[in-house]
């Protein structure tokens, strides 16, 4: 098939020819550019600065922004886009109705040029309101799907500043770094953090040192426009110490390489996302040095959910089946938001599973890894089957952990009410985007709404979350999740612990409470800083997202990231007397 031009092209060079047959820009009545140089100008803008939280179709992060320009005066809109924290403030009734469900000030962008405001807006002119379905569809809607509210434990967990991740933002804008994974390599116990902008550090004495940096070793590495892109993840082999293997996620270019994994080419490729195995002769070296190898490459059709977790089960021991096997969580790109839903919710799509393979196996299709003999889908007699897969139905699985009794858990990210953590069976379909948590979604319908289960629930055979909270107080992702498997707090022992990444609000529940069938209760707490009762949002700052994350070193302890400021924060002791202020709120 023929590749296709981008539609908002074909749709601006179409108002162009209807205008005016010669080159010069045109503007309508509302004073909004037609010119399709201009459009095409807006639409980079509008990928590079805004794609992140927008677009044009649902809600996300912020608004969806099909038809903005047709509800909102053209000079509201260019003032938005340069001081939203101002219109905010000024009483605004609209700015306050968009702070009050999203709960977090859009960055201001006062560098941009009249002309680049213009072209942005142009750009957002090109894309009409979304598609309302006809009808009461939406009659069985649940306004709110969780009722019940998380209750505060007693739980107060101090932290203390444990180092502080160099600055990878170069305009020295919030967040100053993307660190977002904490991890270790078994064996010599060594921590090591993943900035997604392509640095990935080893600490030493606490102290953080670049031990690899991506976007050096890949020109065609890309870190642009946040969320899905960037250095992705990373994982030490088991055995790194003696064979020197480290695997690592990152997200090029449309194009940079044949994909092993596509899609009809009339659906746009945002980027690509790379698995690469790292061979180095010097395990216990400061600094990466070595040969590379790909071992796969996905196209995706939009720049967020991609493969943003890898981790091999450091708790199993050598000689048992899953040691060695690689677990490689896949996003669905962005797929149903971006309208194909059709590309995920398949054991013959890689969009929204997680994989677990063989890195020093050849059996693939494309040869550089191995499919193991006990995965779920190895005996499917369809030719089209993937037999990488090991569970599917997934938006963005998370983060994946293994607790002390050997539970694989994930926590999801959802859409626009449920997160959730999950208890992980080989070969279990999770639901997404036919559901969302415990909850119908209609993935081509409005991905905001979530309906009651049917009473015939039990024919679509979905595995349910062991745990889930909705967005009833602005929280928006899940950061997940361990279990505390170290030994200085023993209040925590036993609790699986998480959060959420734009609150920063802190969770737990209990492993004890996790079986499959039924929802455990989710419980707040509280943290102090070196003994003085605080919140991440002070932290952060109120109008910023907290953009939180958790770790855990080779003893079990566990640790929180912080993006806007680069600081790490380590779990040190607990105190189940509350001194944590009751009267207090998060901010």
């Amino acid at each position: 098939m023929k590749k296709i031009i981008p539609l908002v092209i074909i749709a601006a060079l179409f108002v162009v020819n209807l205008i005016s047959c010669n080159s010069s820009p045109s503007t309508g009545g509302d004073g909004i550019s037609a010119d399709s140089v201009t459009v095409i100008k807006g639409e980079a803008i509008f990928t590079q600065n805004c794609s992140t939280c927008h677009n044009f179709k649902q809600g996300s992060i912020g608004p969806q922004l099909g038809g903005v320009t047709d509800s909102m005066p053209v000079d509201w809109i260019r003032h938005f886009i340069r001081d939203p924290k101002k219109i905010i403030e000024s009483g605004d009734a609209r700015a306050a109705l968009l702070f009050k469900k999203y709960k977090v000030v859009m960055p201001g962008f006062s560098a941009f040029s009249d002309d680049e405001v213009s072209s942005l807006i142009a750009f957002m002119h090109s894309h009409k309101g979304a598609h309302k379905r006809a009808g009461n569809y939406d009659a069985n809607a649940l306004s709110n799907p969780i009722k019940d509210t998380i209750s505060l434990s007693n739980l107060v967990v101090d932290l203390t500043l444990v180092t502080q991740i160099p600055p990878s933002s170069d305009s020295g804008k919030l967040p100053l770094t993307r660190i977002t994974k904490l991890d270790v390599e078994p064996q010599s116990g060594n921590s090591f953090i993943l900035d997604l902008r392509g640095k990935l550090y080893k600490l030493q004495n606490n102290k953080p040192h670049v031990y690899m940096d991506i976007a050096r070793l890949r020109p065609k590495f890309i870190t642009e426009a946040g969320l899905g892109t960037g250095f992705g993840s990373f994982a030490f082999h088991p055995d790194f110490a003696r064979n020197g293997l480290l695997y690592t996620a990152h997200s090029e270019v449309p194009g940079s390489g044949k994909a092993d994994f596509s899609y009809d080419d009339s659906i746009k490729v945002a980027l690509q996302y790379v698995l690469t195995e790292w061979k180095t002769g010097h395990p216990g070296a400061d600094t990466f040095s070595g040969t590379s190898r790909e071992i796969l490459r996905i196209n995706m059709p939009y720049i967020i959910h991609g493969i943003q977790e890898i981790t091999f089960n450091n708790l199993v021991k050598p000689g048992k089946k899953d040691y060695g096997m690689l677990y490689v969580g896949v996003g669905d790109g962005g797929c149903v938001e971006q309208g194909y839903p059709f590309l995920t919710h398949s054991p013959e799509k890689i969009w929204g599973t997680i994989l677990r393979i063989d890195p020093l196996g050849r059996n693939s299709s494309n040869g550089q890894y191995g499919i193991p003999f006990d995965n779920p889908y190895t005996k499917n007699q369809d030719k089209n089957t993937l037999r990488e897969i090991y569970a599917l139905g997934f938006k963005n699985p998370h983060r994946i952990t293994w607790g002390k009794a050997g539970q694989m858990m994930v926590c999801n990210i959802g859409e626009g009410n449920i997160e959730s953590v999950n208890m992980i069976l080989p070969g279990h379909d999770y639901g997404w985007p036919i559901r969302e948590g415990n909850f119908v979604l209609d993935p081509y319908g409005d991905l905001t709404k979530v309906y009651p289960l049917p009473a015939n629930d039990s024919i679509y055979h979905i595995t349910y979350p062991v745990a889930e909270y909705d967005h009833d107080g602005g929280w928006t992702a899940i950061s997940g999740g361990y279990e505390y498997l170290g030994t200085t707090i023993p209040q925590l022992l036993g609790k699986f612990l998480f959060g959420d990444i734009a609150s920063g609000r802190l969770f737990y529940i209990e492993m004890n409470d996790v079986k499959q069938g039924r929802l455990a209760e989710i419980r707040e707490w509280k943290f102090t800083l070196n003994g003085k009762p605080l919140t991440f949002k002070d932290i952060a700052g109120n109008d910023h997202r907290v953009d939180m994350h958790f770790g855990r070193d080779a003893r079990g302890e566990l640790y929180i990231l912080i993006k806007p400021d680069g600081k790490i924060y380590k779990l040190v002791s607990a105190s189940s007397k509350g001194n944590w202020p009751r009267n207090r709120q998060q901010k």
